[in-house]
Order: C-alpha cells, then sequence, then structure tokens
C-alpha cells in the first residue's frame, strides 16, 4: 500500500466496495447495504482515549441514526478479541470491522503514514465516510476532531436525507 493514492475520494465519488468481518465474525460487505445511508467510521485504536470517546459519542447518537435506518459501522486494524472487548467495555451497540494491515482503510486513502514519538508507520487516520443509498460518498471527513464529531455527521446526514 502507499501512504497517498493519486486522487482522495470526494464527495460524489462511488464508495469504494469492501467486504470485512465484525469483531463476531459476522461478515459486512458494502452492497448488501445497497439502498441504505451507511456511516462509516474509521479509528486508530481500541480503548485509546480519542478513539473511546468518538466511538462513545456515535453510541450516544445510535438511535437517533438507526430511527432513521442509518448503518453505523467503526473500523480499525486491531484484531476482532480487541474489538469485543472494546464493544463489551462501552457497550458499543454497532459493529466494529476488522481490517488488518488497513486494506480497506487504504481503499478509501485513510491508510496513511504516521509518526509518533520519532517512530514512523503506517496506520489508520480518522476519517469519516456517509455512503448514500445509491453506493455513492455523500460526505467525506478527513483528519476527524472528535469533539462533537458524531452531532456533526448526524446534522450533514439529517440535511443530505431531505
Amino acid at each position: 500500500m502507499t501512504a497517498t493514492s493519486k486522487r482522495q475520494l470526494e464527495a460524489g465519488d462511488p464508495a469504494p466496495a469492501f467486504r470485512l468481518a465484525d469483531d463476531r465474525g459476522n461478515d459486512h460487505e458494502l452492497k448488501a447495504y445497497r439502498g441504505r445511508w451507511v456511516v462509516l467510521f474509521f479509528y486508530p485504536r481500541d480503548l485509546t482515549p480519542g478513539c473511546t470517546q468518538e466511538a462513545c459519542d456515535f453510541r450516544d447518537t445510535y438511535t437517533r441514526f438507526t430511527r432513521r435506518k442509518v448503518v453505523v459501522l467503526g473500523v480499525s486494524d486491531d484484531p476482532a478479541e480487541s474489538h469485543r472487548e472494546f464493544r463489551a467495555k462501552h457497550r458499543l451497540p454497532f459493529p466494529l470491522l476488522v481490517d488488518e494491515g488497513g486494506r480497506v482503510a487504504g481503499r478509501f486513502g485513510a491508510w496513511k503514514r504516521k509518526l509518533m514519538f520519532g517512530r514512523r508507520f503506517m496506520g489508520i487516520e480518522r476519517s469519516t465516510f456517509v455512503i448514500d443509498p445509491q453506493g455513492r460518498l455523500a460526505l467525506v471527513v478527513r483528519r476527524v476532531k472528535v469533539d462533537g464529531h458524531a452531532e456533526q455527521v448526524m446534522h450533514e446526514l439529517s440535511e443530505r436525507m431531505k
């Protein structure tokens, strides 16, 4: 995988196809959600402060999403066991998808070269993609700021669903 793609995905582009297993071993394939809105949020690590806040904010707004029949899916490259622990500890009602090696994150442009404590590595950049019922990207948010993000996504989605 390359650190950057030639052209970043933008609203209006077709969403890249994917098929990933969740923390319980159930497969989730984008084409299975055709006809529904999907919020796909990529986050770097289970059980870290920022990722916990983001996931819990989506948890706290989850019923508002489901009332509108919106699918919410979290994605990181952590293993299923870590996802199970994360979901149980914070009572997350939505699936967490396992993207080992960032294959799907790379298709969305969320797999980036990172630098932390002087160490360079590839990892997930916190990003959210809202996919419309026809499979096109309706909203792309990169370098997500956690505070208020779930509310922002809910607001933007509400505007688009009018």
